[in-house]
């Protein structure tokens, strides 16, 4: 929102929220339902046409999306190396806007003007004349309105909105107040007009002339540089008619240079061209991919989880993954299907994300596989060579620690990530499962007066970890499970024997919760129970008169930036233990592994976190972020 918001800032469909595009519904069904009927000489395919092209458009936008995203994870070519943060995220979700504003105005001008219906596919004079109109007036216009946007009174009510984001994405280039849309389309329309009312209009300078407009906005907001030096070199003069992407970005850090739209010519004439235009685009061209300190690997969860990965749909990224489907992914399948098979025959680890710490640069990266895949043991082999092969990978460009995310690691699977120091014991690199983190969570997330809990769960490293703590604390341990109690009174002290409780009572109200907790026991629990999680995937919540912890997670500090996606289903600006572990190891530089039977300090791994900033999530903390 602009400092001082202006009439005509919001959208006139803001108050439909998602369900804006119900507008165009009735020229969509129209302009099919005329197309079937119609006789062959009437059907009308530059109408039927607009609706398509319109969604053909946002993928466009979406592959800018991803892309940049991608190479600005990476680091090679980034331009403006701060980060952003949900509030950008938020005031650019409503992206698509623009594209339903231009398709309204389509359909009402194919209704109101008559030389607009049964364009050709092709016109040449029509794609000149389109051409020669924007390089001239569109070009020139543009640039003293984008100057006049920066007069204060039109800057502070409506410009300054866009100039918000000093890091910019591709959609950034469409994040402008509706008055502004409105001047910017007269502008546009020119070339498009002209050709309509002279008939020299066609579906191909229409479409081309969008895509156009299209590709040089994503392109010189997507805060990486993709234009190559030789470009230039063998035609010198395209530095007057074509911007670059650091050009651009230089406007948004520098705000009193480079006004021009696609063509820095009248910069030049004007005298704003920014003095480190040039070298800005030098040194871009140049910069290498980070140096990264900590990569934390993950994976996929569910087929739609796709979506909500950073580099997927960027609104739903800046909110928690649900794992039951919501209606709009059945309107998705055949995306999800086509990326489930790229997946599964053209599958390799990729970076998902970057956030920067104290100095220490930090990396997502997502191993393409699913949740349902790691429950097959057939898997087991492709599943530890993907999970090796990134190890080595982090080997070599000399990360310092991994972190095991989700189901990367595993007893069954590689031990809890020994499998590879077995495999490789001149590794430099640290491996980490954070199991001591996710202990002391789970510890201290107990209330202080609790004097009995009920383990649900198939005893492993971690849950072993946490009864032990809790008995020596003395707090009651109580299992339902022959095998759990035989297993218990092996291995624990004779001290802490004398907290077992067996056969327990389901009437205890804090369960401690693992793989194994099911439908049937969920529903035995008293009203008002407290489910505490300590494995990575979240119980199904089926009772509302009870509490539902979430799975072992801190909230980061403030200064961990770039920090605008969610990690699987926790809340905002929270990180799973195995994550937030990986990065305490590389801070304190303790220099060890901690996977397999190995477990780091419990109280060493606390005491650091709170140090460096992170602090336990609550439950009335979730609820305030999720409600």
């Amino acid at each position: 929102m602009a400092s001082k918001p202006g009439i005509l800032t919001n959208w006139p469909w803001k108050p439909l929220g998602s369900f804006k595009w119900v507008i165009l519904a009735p020229w969509v069904v129209h302009s099919t339902y005329s197309f079937i009927v119609n006789e062959p000489k009437e059907k009308d395919l530059s109408y039927l046409l607009i609706f398509p092209y319109m969604m053909v458009r946002m993928l466009h936008d979406q592959i800018w999306i991803t892309l940049s995203r991608y190479r600005t994870a990476k680091g090679k070519n980034r331009i403006v190396d701060k980060g952003i943060e949900f509030e950008q995220v938020d005031r650019e979700s409503n992206w698509d806007d623009q594209i339903l504003f231009n398709g309204l105005i389509f359909y009402i001008g194919h209704m109101t003007i008559p030389e607009s219906c049964n364009l050709p596919i092709w016109r040449t004079n029509g794609v000149i004349i389109t051409t020669l109109l924007h390089v001239g007036p569109v070009e020139f216009l543009y640039y003293w309105l984008h100057r006049a946007l920066h007069h204060h009174f039109l800057y502070s009510r409506y410009h300054s909105h866009h100039h918000s984001s000093i890091v910019t994405e591709p959609i950034t280039s469409v994040i402008h107040p509706f008055a502004e849309h409105i001047a910017y389309f007269v502008l546009f329309a020119i070339p498009l007009y002209t050709t309509v009312i002279t008939e020299t209009a066609s579906i191909a300078s229409f479409a081309g002339y969008l895509a156009y407009i299209d590709f040089m906005n994503n392109m010189g907001h997507c805060n990486f540089e993709c234009i190559p030096n030789f470009i230039f070199t063998i035609f010198p003069f395209l530095k007057y008619i074509m911007y670059t992407p650091s050009f651009h970005s230089l406007h948004h850090t520098q705000f009193r240079t480079n006004y021009s739209l696609f063509m820095p010519i009248y910069d030049y004439i004007y005298g704003t061209i920014d003095k480190n235009t040039d070298t800005t685009y030098e040194i871009s061209l140049k910069k290498e991919e980070d140096s990264i300190h900590v990569v934390h690997l993950t994976h996929l969860t569910t087929p739609e989880s796709v979506y909500h990965l950073r580099l997927g749909f960027a609104s739903f990224a800046s909110r928690p993954l649900l794992l039951s489907s919501k209606f709009y992914h059945y309107f998705m399948w055949p995306f999800t299907l086509w990326s489930v098979l790229i997946t599964w025959f053209y599958a390799q680890t990729f970076v998902v994300e970057r956030n920067s710490f104290k100095n220490f640069n930090l990396q997502s990266w997502v191993i393409p596989r699913f949740h349902v895949q790691y429950l097959f043991k057939w898997q087991r082999e492709t599943l530890n060579k993907y999970i090796e092969e990134a190890i080595l990978q982090a080997e070599m460009s000399k990360v310092k620690v991994l972190s095991l995310g989700l189901l990367n690691q595993g007893e069954k699977l590689n031990k809890n990530g020994e499998l590879y120091i077995k495999n490789y014991p001149q590794l430099k690199i640290k491996i980490v499962d954070g199991s001591s983190l996710v202990v002391a969570i789970v510890l201290n997330s107990i209330p202080k007066e609790t004097s009995e809990v009920l383990l649900c769960s198939k005893l492993t490293k971690v849950s072993f970890a946490i009864v032990n703590a809790l008995c020596e604390r003395g707090t009651k341990i109580t299992t339902m499970y022959n095998d759990d109690y035989a297993y218990l009174q092996s291995r624990l002290s004779s001290e802490s024997k004398k907290n077992l409780v067996f056969p327990g009572s389901y009437a205890t109200k804090i369960w401690l919760v693992g793989e194994q907790f099911n439908e049937a026991e969920q529903k035995k629990a008293p009203k008002g129970s407290m489910f505490i999680p300590f494995t990575q995937f979240p119980p199904k919540k089926l009772r509302k008169d009870c509490f539902y912890h979430t799975t072992p997670a801190m909230i980061t500090p403030l200064s961990l930036v770039n920090v605008h996606s969610c990690e699987d289903w926790l809340p905002r600006r929270v990180m799973s233990a195995w994550r937030v572990a990986g990065i305490l190891h590389a801070l304190e530089g303790w220099n060890v592994n901690e996977c397999g039977d190995n477990m780091f300090s419990i109280h060493k791994v606390w005491e650091a976190s709170l140090q460096h900033g992170f602090r336990p999530l609550k439950i009335n903390h979730v609820a305030s972020i999720l409600n």
